[in-house]
């Protein structure tokens, strides 16, 4: 329990520095970061399955013709949301990047209620309304919609919706999917390689390593958040998942010196509370779940 704990928190942490690693390739078209992350990737995860010989598995458990389709739309969302986000975060908009993410609970609830018909319970309509308000409000004070955490938050919460009716686990899931938009990812960085505009391999030693590195720090919170996962109960995991937008947030105001004024503060403030009141009741309604029923004799 405690080694899941632990492991969570350290993949959800990686994840939420994940801005500044970014930050340090702001030089090189997101789009090629992308294509090197999707590659690296790939190949770090392939590796890695052939090394624990777990080759056969994933080939017999994988390689179906549901699992290709399926996998293919978690592939172009996934790549959709990467590629936004690491535009974002080198664009400048780090908190609003940060703020996809906390949105991103509330959505995925939504979407099971849409297209699961599942059932919220009365109080859970509440922080549902209050993060609606919040973004709405955040329209109003940017003068615009806030596009970049939209995506990001129905990017993702598609992504989890696909994932819910895939079959394989995280570790053959991202494998087949970096393995679907590998070859076209391999096509366009020979493209920008051929037209003398690739930056692998022209810039620096450390923009090469950067870029190799994007596959690794893709890899490991990913096996680390699947070792935590079969160890640590679910809720936990949810309380978890906001270690990365937290640090998200904290970096582009703290570090980055992004602008965070009143209005934006309010915005954020609804979306908090939100977040608040859904953890609260989700905790409180899990416990009367599991509460044990009083055995004859006891008061």
């Amino acid at each position: 329990m405690n080694k899941g704990i632990l492991n969570g928190i350290a993949a959800y942490a990686l994840w939420g520095f994940f801005p500044i690693y970014w930050k340090l390739l702001q030089q090189v078209p997101a789009l090629q970061v992308i294509g090197h992350r999707i590659g690296w990737s790939f190949i770090l995860l392939i590796a890695f399955i052939w090394l624990t010989k777990q080759w056969k598995d994933f080939r017999s458990a994988a390689l179906t013709s549901k699992n290709i389709v399926i996998y293919s739309i978690a592939a172009v969302l996934l790549t959709i949301n990467w590629l936004v986000y690491v535009w974002g975060v080198n664009a400048g908009f780090i908190v609003e990047t940060s703020l996809g993410y906390f949105i991103n609970p509330l959505l995925s609830v939504l979407l099971g209620v849409i297209f699961l018909r599942e059932r919220l319970r009365p109080l859970q309509w509440i922080p549902v309304a209050l993060a609606a308000a919040g973004v709405l409000y955040l329209t109003l004070a940017y003068g615009r919609l806030p596009w970049i955490a939209l995506t990001l938050a129905f990017t993702f919460g598609f992504y989890g919706f696909v994932k819910k009716l895939a079959p394989l686990g995280s570790l053959y899931g991202l494998t087949l999917e970096t393995g679907i938009v590998f070859p076209g990812a391999l096509i366009y960085l020979a493209v920008v390689e051929f037209t003398n505009t690739g930056a692998f391999l022209h810039d620096s030693a450390l923009i090469d390593l950067l870029l190799i590195g994007a596959g690794l720090v893709t890899t490991i919170p990913l096996l680390m958040f699947a070792s935590a996962a079969k160890q640590i109960p679910l809720s936990v995991v949810g309380i978890l998942q906001y270690i990365a937008p937290t640090l998200q947030f904290l970096i582009g105001v703290l570090i980055y010196h992004e602008p965070f004024d009143q209005s934006r503060l309010v915005g954020f403030g609804l979306v908090w509370l939100a977040l608040i009141i859904f953890s609260a009741e989700t905790y409180l309604a899990t416990r009367v779940l599991v509460q044990p029923i009083p055995e004859m004799g006891e008061g």
